[in-house]
């Protein structure tokens, strides 16, 4: 059997002076093995994990050595050098003399040396000719002279010009000096890293040498759980939101009145969305026990006969219909009750809520639908707030996301005008996905509340699976497993369908 890698070095080393000043070079030892220097390394490590048997120092060091460019250089000669013995006696016009060997590099290089001239005012153009009858090709000695070795004898600002024009490389050499160690052998013999209930039954132990136990060691990561990449985002929009200056709306209520999730919003008590179909209602309690009495009439109002500058919605609008109790369908019903007590304060302040929630829509259960899913909602209220202002602010909440490709689409929504639905571009599907609606809440949704005339209440409402697909992406498998994730549900998410 040949011997290893490590007992050839054993070997070697074996022939070594002991002591501080004996032993031998790893690049050395592996160019005297005929072996490459990694592999040495590699028994060099092994060694060490045997104790005391070698000793090893890490070295470095630094060479010069020849770019791929510089060998070209060395061969052919530099370009400007090549530019120059290229142009014939009579010269040649600029754009001819920049397609010769050498070309844009070697006459900038060549004009700095004065080895050429140009005269601008020739018939035909500018024309370049030869400024002096020969030239030495300096940068192509110097380059010689490092491949003979001979590179520290070369003045630093040769050194540095050639390796600004990227023909010359800066090498770093890691080695190690390799001496014997104080259990020195050339046999190497396999260390026990664990001591078993027969080694003791017998007392082999004492004669079998123990590997060293490594106090300092890591040990293997405890198994545990991860958060939940939908909770991960979560933690992080809240975290933006905070950052932003807002504020977290109380947002514990799932049950909630049809008057604060629709009428409220300026939504018609016959509007689809308002239907079992699409709305879970309550059996158990119905209704809702009691309405703000004065707030609940100017809603009526607005909705029956309109006011505010608006002809509302023309039809009967009934109480009992508000008064439906319901799973709520989005948290912009708790937007308009956190409103409505800010309109309700003897002073106006400008305010910036935010609430991530639950929600719950009657869907069919399929691929691309749930029962239930978050909704991610802000709101900024202030006088003068425009369009404007929307847009900066959704740009600066999404790029703090990581989303910064965005695109804007006029929409249409109940309580918002101008609206505006909020795209991303996804890179794993190549396509805009949505992610959001946003727009400016109507006067008809805030005068009604006895919020002030020049006040403005722009929002944004986003699905929190959304962004996280955009963030994680699909292509991304490996790091969602590594959640302990289920992917279909993460792809099901309601709003995060992907032919929105």
């Amino acid at each position: 059997m040949s011997p290893s890698v490590a007992e050839l070095l054993l070997q070697r080393l074996e022939r070594e002076a002991a002591g501080p000043d004996g032993g031998l070079c790893s690049l050395e030892a592996a160019a005297a093995l005929g072996l490459d220097h990694q592999t040495l390394v590699g028994a060099v490590k092994s060694l060490q994990a045997l104790g005391e048997v070698i000793e090893a120092e890490a070295r470095a060091a630094t060479r010069w050595e020849l770019s791929p460019e510089g060998a070209e250089v060395l061969r052919d000669g530099s370009a400007e050098v090549r530019l120059f013995r290229s142009l014939p006696a009579e010269g040649l016009p600029q754009s001819d003399a920049m397609k010769l060997p050498g070309g844009s590099v070697g006459f900038s290089k060549a004009m700095a040396n004065k080895w050429l001239r140009l005269e601008k005012g020739a018939p035909g153009g500018p024309r370049v000719f030869r400024a002096v009858a020969e030239v030495q090709d300096g940068v192509q000695e110097s380059l010689r002279r490092v491949q003979r070795g001979e590179a520290e004898s070369l003045p630093e600002r040769d050194r540095a010009e050639l390796k600004r024009r990227k023909l010359l490389l800066e090498v770093t050499l890691k080695s190690y000096w390799i001496r014997k160690g104080s259990a020195f052998s050339t046999a190497v013999a396999r260390q026990e890293t664990e001591l078993t209930p027969e080694m003791i039954a017998t007392g082999s132990w004492r004669q079998r040498p123990f590997k060293p136990y490594n106090f300092s060691a890591l040990g293997l990561p405890p198994a545990c759980g991860h958060l939940h990449p939908l909770l991960k985002v979560r933690s992080q929009l809240r975290q933006i939101f905070l950052e932003m200056g807002f504020t977290e709306m109380p947002t514990d209520n799932f049950v909630e009145s049809s008057f604060w999730n629709f009428d409220a919003l300026f939504q018609p008590q016959q509007h689809p969305a308002r239907d079992q179909h699409d709305t879970f209602f309550l059996q158990d309690p119905a209704e809702a026990p009691e309405l703000p009495a004065g707030y609940t009439a100017k809603v009526k109002k607005v909705h029956s006969q309109g006011g505010y500058g608006s002809q509302g919605y023309k039809y009967e609008w009934r109480l009992e219909e508000a008064r439906r109790n319901l799973l709520r369908t989005h948290t912009t019903s708790a937007s308009a009750r956190v409103l409505y007590q800010l309109a309700r304060q003897e002073k106006f302040s400008p305010v910036k809520y935010f609430s991530i929630d639950r929600v719950f829509r009657n869907e069919s259960l399929d691929a691309t639908h749930l029962a239930e899913f978050h909704q991610v909602e802000g709101v900024v209220a202030d006088r003068g707030l425009t369009l404007g202002h929307l847009m900066g602010i959704l740009r600066q909440f999404f790029t703090k996301l990581g989303i910064t490709q965005l695109r804007f689409k006029p929409a249409y929504n109940p309580y918002t005008e101008p609206s505006m639905e909020v795209f991303s571009y996804h890179k794993g599907l190549k396509k805009w996905v949505e992610v959001g609606n946003s727009g400016v809440f109507r006067p008809e949704l805030l005068l009604p509340m006895g919020l002030p005339e020049n006040v403005s209440v722009i929002a944004w409402g986003l699905s929190l699976e959304r962004p996280t697909m955009i963030k994680y992406g699909i292509n991304n498998i490996r790091e969602l497993v590594g959640h302990r994730v289920n992917l279909q549900m993460v792809y099901d998410s309601p709003l995060c369908r992907l032919d929105a």
